[in-house]
This record gives structure tokens, sequence and C-alpha cells, in this order.
């Protein structure tokens, strides 16, 4: 699979841990030609020396100047660009109601906004024959369970932009592809699930499946690059899940109903923050 690869000028946002950082490494190892996007600059430089030197760009996705200048210093410096990994992305455990309105606004604000100002810049950039966009979503964009509220709708928003996407780029040659990814073995999810309210969670409500190694997700996200694939999925059991999603929604429902008073008064007494702190932006900057 490595000559589908090598070369390859590919940008990744939220490089500097999980899926990002462990996408960036498999890539590297592929041969691609790699600029890494984050908010956590020693942790990204370290992750860009690792994949020999490749130029990191610290990037808060929250901002769309940020974000174009990212992008234009990208395609500049690998002489255009063939691939962008939409990639950066927080979760929160949070009670719609009695939560704090805050993390769904930064939820919304890096998983949604970010993605969207990401594939609005490096769009131009990738609408040739053989670009393509790979935005990482989730199964929660398909199955969306309590607590996950803010993240669930983040992640249909990002499904529904790269659908929208893949017409309007068609034209070009270039292809969209949507990855749908279950627990994968990340920070982001050892500390999502690492709550009071969701231990309960797991002890009275559906049956949870164990958590996937993170590998799994590498290799669907580098096949999907090397094919352009419109979906990606990890694991595999997901793939059937997403044509059936509304009876999957019903499932969820009918497991949780009998439990999730009491779950919802632990998560509101928990107020678990995001998985990765926000540097701080200001609300006449984030409204402008």
């Amino acid at each position: 699979m490595s000559a589908p690869l090598s070369g390859r000028r590919i940008l990744i946002t939220g490089a500097a841990r999980g899926i990002g950082a462990a996408t960036a490494k498999r890539l590297h190892a592929r041969g691609a030609r790699l600029v890494l996007a984050g908010i956590e600059p020693d942790v990204l430089a370290r992750i860009a020396a690792e994949c020999g030197d490749a130029m990191a760009v610290v990037c808060d996705v929250r901002d769309s100047d940020q974000v174009e200048a990212a992008v234009e210093a990208a395609a500049e410096h690998l002489g255009g660009l063939d691939v962008v990994v939409a990639n950066a992305g927080v979760a929160a455990q949070l009670p719609l109601i009695g939560g704090d309105p805050e993390v769904f606004e930064r939820t919304i604000e890096v998983n949604l906004l970010g993605v969207y100002y990401t594939l609005r810049a490096a769009g131009p950039h990738i609408a040739h024959p053989g670009g393509y966009a790979l935005a990482i979503s989730s199964l929660a964009a398909a199955v969306h369970p309590p607590l996950l509220g803010a993240y669930s709708a983040s992640k249909a928003g990002v499904e529904a932009l790269a659908d929208s996407l893949r017409i309007e780029l068609a034209p070009s040659g270039a292809r969209v592809g949507v990855a749908y990814f279950a627990e994968l073995d990340t920070d982001m999810v050892r500390q999502g699930f690492g709550t009071e309210a969701a231990r309960r969670m797991s002890e009275v409500g559906p049956r949870r499946r164990p958590v996937t190694p993170v590998e799994a997700g590498i290799d669907a996200i580098e096949r999907g690059i090397a094919r352009r694939s419109r979906r990606v999925v990890a694991p595999r059991w997901v793939s059937p899940i997403l044509p059936m999603r509304m009876l999957a929604q019903r499932v969820v429902e009918m497991a949780t109903r009998s439990s999730i008073e009491g779950v919802l008064e632990i998560a509101r007494s928990e107020g678990a923050p995001l998985t990765t702190p926000q540097p701080l932006v200001s609300r006449a900057r984030r409204d402008s």
C-alpha cells in the first residue's frame, strides 16, 4: 500500500495526539510528505520530528484566519496539496439540561466549525484529479447516546459537510471521505470514559463493546487515503450499523431508559472538562 501514498502531499489537523499523531507516523512511514497542524507546540514539534522533520504549524482550528494561514503554509511548503485530513476534535460528557453551555459551544467550534474552516481553506488546493479530503467523524454521527449530545451533533454536522463537499468537488476529480470510528484506544476516549457517570452508564446501560486498538483506525485511514474512499470505518462492525442507524438509535434509547436519571444526576455534578483544553479566545474574536 506504500506506492499510492509515497510522495503524497498531506496536511493533518489535530496532529499532536491520538488519531492525528498516529496517522502522521503511519503516513510518514509510507513515504508521504506531511505538514502537521495542532495547538500544542512542544508536543506537535516532537511528532513532526518523528515524521522526518515534517513541517509543524501551530493552528487553532476555531480561528478561520489561523486555518487559512496553515493551509497556505502547507501548500507553499509542499508545492501543493493532495490530501487534507480534517481530524482536530474534542469531546466531553455533557448533559444537555444542566450541563455547561460553554462546553457545548467549544465542542461545536472545534469539531464542526474547525472542520468547515479546514475544508473551506484546503478545498481549492485539493480540487484536482487525485485530490482527497478525509473528514474524521464518528459512529456518534449516526447513533446518538446520552451525555454525548454536543459531540454527536458536531460529528453529524461533519458528515453533512463532507457529503455536500463531495458533490461540489466532483467536477474537479477530487473525492471526499468520511471516517466513522467507534471507541478507539486514544487519550480522548480514555479521558472521556474515565468519569463516574460513564462508569455508571456502563454498569446499567447497554453493554459497551471493548475499546478497539487505535491501529485499527489508522489502518482504515491508510486504506481510505490510498483508495480515496467515500467511507472509512473502524472497527469493521461499524459498517453495517450505518445504514441501520434509526434502528440502532432506538436500541440505545430503550437500553438506557430505566437508568438515565441517575446517570444524568452524576454527570451534572461532575462537570467533566473537554478532553483537550483549548486556548483562550475572546468572545469578540469568536463572534467576529
